[in-house]
């Protein structure tokens, strides 16, 4: 009987078990590495064992190193905006209704925010990574961090411009709030102590922050 040999899988292409999209599984493999080690020590080839497949399937997919760390920011930050334009929308709607309804509102946005990053460590982690070398991949910041902080400084100046707060300096006032938040990411994957009570407790925090700069609602 003529003995029977599987087709080589040809260079470039999936392997035949896959089950989700080839470039998001790349995209996903690429992200949990930088995000640990940052640019300079992660390889094509670690990427794409990996994910799984070959090299050259992942400089299909998203092409050089350069690019494919460009292209996990731009996966995380798309992600982050579908989030926040949606809870800046139902901010922006509250705000003529008084302060009252415009800070409440601001307590969910940043809830979402919290809740983002708490359940994508990573995205704390690549950008952390970035940080550490301030001039290097600035880019990155332009496109994919600065159009979320201008998001939300527009809806505090939307916000002042009724009356609903005062707020001079909102960009300021989000870079801060941003740090926190991450701050809080790092804490939680340092592991001290109940991840259940930090999270409480840091979303009281931030509640009482805001409370503080605009006025607690009701009050």
């Amino acid at each position: 009987m003529a003995s029977m040999t599987m087709p080589r899988r040809r260079p470039g292409r999936p392997r035949r078990d896959e089950t989700r999209d080839t470039r998001e599984v790349v995209l996903a493999a690429a992200t949990a590495l930088f995000a640990g080690r940052g640019f300079d020590a992660v390889t094509l080839r670690e990427v794409a064992a990996a994910a799984g497949v070959d090299v050259a399937t992942v400089a299909h997919h998203t092409g050089t190193k350069a690019e494919l760390y460009d292209a996990c920011f731009a996966r995380v930050f798309a992600a982050e905006r579908h989030a926040l334009e949606a809870a800046a929308g139902r901010a922006r709607a509250a705000l003529d209704a008084g302060p009252t309804a415009a800070l409440t509102a601001l307590h969910g946005l940043v809830d979402v925010f919290v809740d983002f990053l708490e359940d994508r460590p990573e995205t704390t982690a690549l950008w952390l990574r970035r940080w550490l070398e301030p001039q290097r991949h600035a880019e990155l910041d332009q496109r994919y961090a600065a159009p979320l902080y201008r998001l939300v400084a527009e809806l505090l100046d939307a916000a002042a411009a009724t009356g609903a707060l005062v707020e001079p300096t909102p960009y300021v006032t989000v870079r801060s709030l941003v740090w926190a938040v991450h701050g809080h990411v790092v804490a939680l994957a340092a592991g001290d102590g109940s991840r259940a009570r930090q999270r409480r407790e840091f979303r009281a925090f931030v509640h009482r922050l805001l409370d503080g700069l605009y006025g607690a609602p009701g009050a």
